[in-house]
């Protein structure tokens, strides 16, 4: 008799650690109201990279099985009347997306600053000082900041840059996207996203595509870590959200 083998999980990763934490959950290792081990240790219990965990715990949020509570902890709740027996496709993985972002920008930004002209490096300077003043206001700068990402593509010349960093920076509106935002950023986090924006656009400036690309890989790939980074308790949220 031929041995049959089990398909592959062909789903993303975050949607099988989240069923994982979910079977643990209704094995009852954790009863209703209670905290989940800290993520550094449920990442090394569970195999998984912390990236991929917060991600399944976003995911598990959004289903309804968990509550991240900034600054406490991940507690279990109540599963919903309508809860998912499998953890649905909520998007791509945001970590993935941002590790796309800095290949692809990485590369845009040095084509850009080589063929620099005033009037576009004019409506990147426009877009970063849109963020500036959205900030100010206390409101997420996102629409300002696309901008600016947009305008770096289109001094490169090259329209499938420029739809391809349009699609991938839209990827932060799907479901896993958006609720990671809103854990992670904070008037604190911008804040010094808006130093990083800066630095680009110096370099852009100088029409030095070395430092564009650095600063542009550097920018890109810090936003990973605060979009997967556990927050903090004491942050100031944003007056008002997309």
């Amino acid at each position: 008799m031929t041995a049959t083998t089990k398909p592959a999980d062909s789903r993303r990763l975050y949607q099988q650690v989240a069923d994982r934490i979910r079977s643990v959950i209704l094995e009852g290792q954790y009863e209703l109201g209670s905290r989940l081990p800290p993520e550094r240790e449920l990442a090394l219990q569970l195999g998984v990279s912390r990236p991929s965990l917060r991600e399944a715990l976003i995911a598990l949020e959004i289903d309804g099985r968990i509550e991240i509570r900034m600054g406490s902890g991940v507690y279990v709740c109540a599963p919903p009347v309508t809860a998912e027996r499998r953890t649905p496709a909520l998007g791509e993985s945001p970590t993935e997306l941002m590790q796309a972002r800095a290949t692809l920008e990485g590369a845009v930004v040095a084509l850009a600053a080589a063929r620099v002209t005033r009037a576009g490096l004019d409506r990147v300077g426009d877009s970063l000082a849109a963020m500036k003043r959205e900030h100010a206001r206390g409101r997420m700068p996102v629409e300002a900041d696309r901008r600016f990402h947009l305008g770096i593509a289109e001094l490169a010349g090259n329209t499938v840059l420029v739809r391809m960093v349009g699609e991938l920076f839209d990827g932060r509106h799907s479901p896993i996207s958006s609720r990671m935002s809103v854990h992670a950023e904070t008037v604190q986090t911008w804040t010094v996203a808006l130093a990083e924006h800066e630095r680009i656009y110096r370099a852009l400036e100088a029409r030095d595509p070395q430092a564009a690309t650095a600063a542009m890989f550097t920018h890109l790939r810090a936003s990973e870590e605060r979009w997967v980074s556990e927050p903090a308790a004491s942050i100031e949220p944003f007056k008002e959200r997309p």
